[in-house]
């Protein structure tokens, strides 16, 4: 049966904060946590309609060499506020449509804000399409934050950068969105429902023209639904196989909604840089190097 537009009744409410042990999108985890720290907070039920979460990683390499951290980004808008050795401010982080490669080195924070899909557009009004694959200072996308950068890094805890940014954001006036509810019950639909796996059954089922909803992700997401898609599933496959599941390639494919193994194996060592057994095999030694450090060696 197909959902039309005027049956998408209200903004879906937003998941929550993750489990800790969830780092989907978050590529060699393991590895990665070695080198960072990393902590969520919940939005405020103010906010919530347009922020999924907000977020924090910092990091002290002195005397190491610098460390990349990679990601396979969601298909989101960020707004951070880092003190780093390599930049310091404000930026509006547009939907990266690559594997997003960060170099932390010395000492360094960022304190982000994690909007929802679609939700920085609807919040704003802008075409976020214009920051796709980009990062761009905060004051030059909303000039009436300037300062805000320096306020929020003036504070020492998570939480009271929070209630900064939380009181700056609150006063600001939004109309209902229609459309930006529609984006977000798809995208939603999208993240969650494994079978769906391509653009025509995703118009199929919103009772959505290809065309119209093209236009919708550019403008309100910043990438095109079949990108959306895949972006999923390529998360969804790095995060099993980081978890050790490699008994069966062929079937994780066709789970994920590739033609076949093959199809897979080359558009995942394509967006992450190595293929999915060697990506599960690094991982693996990764979180045994972990165990080991943590737990004591029987003899």
């Amino acid at each position: 049966m197909s959902i039309g537009p005027d049956q998408v009744a209200a903004v879906p409410e937003p998941a929550g904060v993750p489990a800790p042990d969830d780092v989907k999108g978050i590529l060699h985890p393991d590895e990665q946590a070695r080198h960072r720290s990393l902590a969520r907070l919940p939005a405020g039920p103010e906010i919530g309609r347009f922020v999924e979460w907000y977020w924090s990683v910092r990091w002290d390499l002195r005397g190491r060499p610098p460390y990349y951290a990679e990601v396979l980004s969601y298909p989101c808008v960020n707004v951070t506020f880092e003190r780093t050795a390599t930049r310091t401010g404000g930026f509006v982080n547009g939907v990266s449509t690559t594997r997003y490669i960060r170099e932390l080195s010395e000492v360094g924070e960022t304190f982000g804000v994690r909007f929802r899909a679609g939700g920085f557009g609807a919040f704003t009004g802008l075409d976020v399409g214009s920051f796709r694959d980009a990062a761009v200072p905060l004051a030059e996308v909303l000039p009436e934050a300037d300062g805000l950068t320096e306020r929020v890094l003036s504070v020492p805890s998570d939480q009271q950068r929070r209630t900064i940014i939380e009181d700056f954001f609150a006063g600001r006036e939004t109309d209902d969105d229609p459309t930006y509810r529609l984006v977000l019950c798809i995208v939603e639909a999208m993240e969650h429902d494994p079978e769906l796996t391509r653009v025509d059954q995703v118009t199929e089922r919103f009772d959505v023209p290809i065309r119209t909803l093209q236009r919708m992700f550019r403008r309100y997401i910043g990438a095109g639904p079949k990108w959306v898609l895949r972006r999923y599933r390529l998360q969804d496959g790095a995060d099993l196989l980081a978890r050790g599941h490699i008994e069966d390639l062929a079937a994780l494919a066709a789970e994920l909604g590739y033609f076949d193994q093959a199809h897979f194996s080359r558009e995942f060592a394509a967006e992450v840089g190595m293929a999915p057994l060697e990506y599960a095999k690094n991982s693996i030694r990764s979180r045994n190097e972990v165990t080991s450090k943590v737990l004591p060696i029987k003899k």
